[in-house]
């Protein structure tokens, strides 16, 4: 993972990304128990440049590195990096809010719990399901914080639905 980071950080400082934070499974380790996962999740808060490939820079920067593109992937090491650009004013605020957490020395960015459990709540996986639901079993964010962000973001619907369904309200 350390290879990873390097790599993140190293694009930020390029300026090939304004920003990143990890996110998904990787991110969840964090405040939860370890979860299975076969790769990392990377939002990318990318420039103001327009392009039909948004993604091409990264792509670029990586294979000046010697990371070749494995379908949707990098390959940095052992891991499959996934690049998603933010996609709605939530992903925008989480990579802007993201922590810097440590992995072996490095800084690195993260998604934080209740914009990671805001995220999983607006995907609506059975995945996601149970991401918010070991994040609050886990202390690591509140009901009212997920609300209040879920309302925000125009998801106060889906917020009462889960609720509903899975914490007996």
């Amino acid at each position: 993972m350390k290879a990873v980071v390097e790599l993140l950080n190293d694009m930020k400082a390029a300026g090939v990304v304004r920003d990143y934070a990890l996110f998904g499974a990787i991110a969840q380790m964090r405040y939860t128990e370890p979860v299975a996962t076969l790769d990392a999740d990377v939002l990318v808060l990318l420039g103001s440049e327009a392009s039909l490939d948004v993604l091409s820079p990264i792509y670029r920067f990586c294979g000046e590195r010697g990371y070749r593109s494995r379908g949707e992937a990098v390959q940095v090491g052992d891991w499959p990096v996934q690049f998603l650009p933010t996609f709605s004013p939530l992903t925008e605020e989480a990579v802007r809010e993201a922590e810097t957490g440590d992995i072996e020395g490095l800084p690195v960015r993260v998604v934080g719990a209740k914009h990671l459990a805001v995220i999983a709540l607006s995907v609506g996986r059975a995945k996601d399901h149970t991401r918010i639901l070991a994040l609050l079993e886990a202390g690591a964010v509140g009901r009212e914080e997920i609300e209040s962000l879920a309302l925000r973001h125009g998801l106060g619907a889906r917020w009462q639905a889960f609720k509903k369904r899975f914490l007996d309200e």
